[in-house]
């Protein structure tokens, strides 16, 4: 688990150390009179989605990204995360935050916000202001933060919460069984306003609320000198029930913080052969040969980008038999790189295309893969690979290596090349309108053929590719592999 050290460093499983001291997070604003810390609460309980806090919303836990925002905002002494779960703990710590480990006390079912606030306030008492950020709030930004903050640091307000201007029209709940008539709570049946003749009405949308310690021991979160903070109605998502899933993941794809460094439109695909588009498994035949196998739905995840004029560049530092290696080129139509110092290749291939890092994208799947996924303006990562790549990659696949995690990304790549075209054009179709031009999703139904011109067997949408003309016998058994009747050599 990762743990903070006294120099600023966070120990990770893998025993490597990584900076979190960077002073481009560090608070920014002049004003050193007032210690202002967020604390995101994250129970570990939660009763509608199990582990809602860090369920992945796009690839990442939902709960980084707040986060982010909180920590790139760069006006805050400190952001924590106020759990009772060990594993929320761990993500809270990987992605750069502190921890509150929370009492039974206040974890309760029945426990509210407001206690568990006060108990992090008692225990930490150099802290002045407490910024409670809702880590169901996706669509939060840096610059909400920035400009809430200075109603506090420059208008000296005592509490600021966030709204979102709805134009509802509310009528009187009828609870008494006699009577069925309801009444009109805020406007006049006979003069109903257009949309656009009436301004709405501010309601909170819980994104945050920033109160001083006297208001918060008090227990109040508002008081004093209060100040709304109103924010558009597309940054306004709150994620409640499991049905907002889908919503929400379209709404972030046009409207979430991605960091600092927004991804431009990718042109380039750097993937990992062995641990990314297969399974990192090599089967070997009793005379010496290799086998690797692949999935059809990764492949054609690779002719998606292609498509696209993505270019995709296989690579690998284990290198394979040059015969298999050439033979997975081809089938795939893309180069396959063997051999090689990933981070010193990719830079090499940078230069030669003209490209930056924010124009590329890279699956890695281990230690030797964390700097090229660090720097990559889009990277992921398939959900078995270890924790030193899950904790640097800004996607972490639903899919495993060779079980379609390529065609996954692929995916993911496309929404946002197509979001970020229209963006630059001025539309306003959904990227879902987009993806239904793709060729189907990745729970698409498998089909099994042959190929009588290769060494392949396509079995429940897997190949497996030698390296030999004739292939006797295999040692080993690929466990997803469907029940072939034959196996097809040339």
């Amino acid at each position: 688990m990762a743990a903070a050290t006294k120099n600023g460093m966070r120990q990770l499983n893998d025993n490597s150390l990584e900076d979190i001291s960077d002073p481009k997070r560090r608070k920014t604003d002049t004003d050193g009179s007032k210690h202002i810390a967020v604390l995101i609460l994250a129970r570990g309980g939660s009763k509608g989605i199990p582990l809602k806090n860090i369920k992945k919303l796009l690839g990442v836990p939902l709960i980084v990204w707040v986060i982010r925002a909180a920590l790139d905002s760069g006006v805050f002494h400190s952001v924590w995360v106020s759990t009772d779960h060990d594993e929320i703990e761990r993500v809270a710590r990987a992605w750069g935050a502190q921890v509150h480990r929370r009492s039974p006390e206040v974890s309760k079912d029945s426990s509210t916000s407001l206690e568990t606030i006060q108990e992090f306030s008692r225990l930490h008492p150099d802290v002045d202001v407490i910024c409670n950020i809702q880590a169901t709030s996706p669509c939060l930004h840096p610059h909400h933060l920035k400009a809430a903050v200075e109603y506090i640091t420059k208008e000296g307000c005592d509490s600021v919460f966030s709204v979102v201007r709805r134009h509802h029209f509310r009528w009187q709940e009828v609870e008494n069984e006699a009577c069925q008539c309801t009444e009109p709570l805020n406007l006049n049946p006979a003069r109903r306003l257009r949309r656009q003749d009436w301004k709405g009405e501010l309601c909170e949308n819980g994104s945050f609320y920033f109160a001083t310690k006297q208001l918060v021991e008090q227990g109040l979160l508002q008081g004093g000198k209060m100040k709304y903070f109103e924010m558009d109605p597309e940054y306004s998502v709150d994620i409640d029930v499991d049905i907002d899933w889908p919503v929400a993941e379209q709404r972030v794809l046009r409207f979430g913080y991605f960091g600092k460094d927004k991804p431009e439109v990718v042109k380039l695909l750097l993937c990992n052969l062995s641990g990314c588009l297969t399974d990192g498994r090599i089967y070997i035949s009793a005379n010496g040969e290799q086998m690797v196998s692949v999935n059809t739905r990764d492949q054609a995840g690779i002719d998606m980008l292609k498509k696209k004029k993505v270019k995709v560049i296989l690579i690998e530092k284990y290198p394979i038999e040059k015969a298999l290696a050439k033979r997975l080129s081809k089938r795939m139509s893309c180069l396959i790189l063997q051999n090689v110092d990933k981070l010193e290749k990719v830079q090499e291939l940078m230069k030669k295309e003209g490209l930056k890092w924010k124009e590329v994208a890279y699956l890695g799947n281990d230690e030797p893969d964390v700097e090229c996924l660090k720097l990559a303006g889009l990277s992921a990562v398939p959900t078995d690979a270890p924790m030193a790549a899950l904790n640097h990659a800004k996607y972490i696949c639903h899919n495993a290596a060779g079980h379609g995690a390529l065609r996954e990304f692929a995916e993911h790549i496309l929404l946002l090349k197509s979001q970020m075209e229209e963006d630059r054009k001025g539309c306003h179709r959904t990227p879902l309108d987009e993806k239904n031009k793709y060729e189907g999703p990745v729970t698409r139904s498998r089909s099994s053929k042959t190929n009588s011109s290769s060494d392949e067997n396509v079995q429940g949408g897997e190949m497996n590719l030698t390296s030999s003309r004739n292939l006797h016998h295999i040692v080993g058994h690929h466990p997803s592999a469907m029940a072939f009747p034959c196996t097809v050599t040339t």
